[in-house]
């Protein structure tokens, strides 16, 4: 699924955005917290937060880049 197309799921607040998002970035956004953090329970658990704060975040916000947004959110909440 497209970037547009996933977003466009967040602004509709349609559940099957996180499963779509998981699936196109669950991978990346795992290696960017496991690369933090070095462990599989707190990596996951990272991932699930980022996938709340995207929730959280859209709308009222539209990223230009979804990856480039979700890894930044994956970052951020590895290291707190």
């Amino acid at each position: 699924m497209k970037d547009a197309s996933i977003i466009e799921l967040y602004w509709r607040r349609e559940d099957r955005a996180i499963a779509e998002t998981d699936a196109v970035y669950g991978r990346f956004c795992y290696t960017i917290a496991h690369n933090i953090l070095f462990n599989r329970e707190d990596s996951e658990e990272s991932v699930n937060d980022t996938w709340l704060a995207a929730w959280n975040s859209m709308p009222p916000h539209r990223p230009s880049c979804l990856k480039m947004f979700l890894g930044k959110l994956t970052r951020r909440i590895s290291c707190v």
